[in-house]
């Protein structure tokens, strides 16, 4: 059963940082993308950034708020993905979800990833 526990979330002011972490279960994710989505109250969910590996390269992908801010990394050896979150703004509040892709492409849209980790909340105050 592959599971996926996301933790590191909290309340922070901004320009703090802040590091989520996403532990994977059940499944070598090794070839396959991981994401980052986040989802604020009446918004719709939009995938922060991504991250796959083929070839033996790693690719990275970033939405626009995101560049330069936020760095999305994985270890393989322990089946964990990290979303280090800097210089963090109140626009940032959300309930941020860790997802995998049984694939190797590159993709920011929700609908191609098959698992999904319970979800964890990010507060950023002023």
């Amino acid at each position: 059963q592959v599971r996926l526990v996301e933790s590191g979330g909290g309340l922070v002011q901004a320009g703090d940082s802040l590091r989520l972490s996403c532990a994977v279960s059940g499944w070598s994710f090794s070839s396959y993308t991981m994401g980052w989505f986040r989802q604020a109250p009446g918004k719709e969910r939009e995938c922060v950034a991504a991250i796959s590996w083929r070839g033996g390269n790693t690719y990275t992908y970033y939405v626009d708020s995101a560049k330069g801010r936020f760095t999305i990394s994985r270890d393989n050896a322990k089946n964990t993905a990290f979303l280090q979150m800097n210089s963090v703004k109140p626009e940032d509040t959300a309930v941020y979800y860790c997802a995998a892709m049984t694939d190797a492409k590159a993709s920011m849209r929700w609908d191609e990833y098959d698992y999904w980790g319970q979800g964890t909340q990010v507060t950023v105050s002023s």
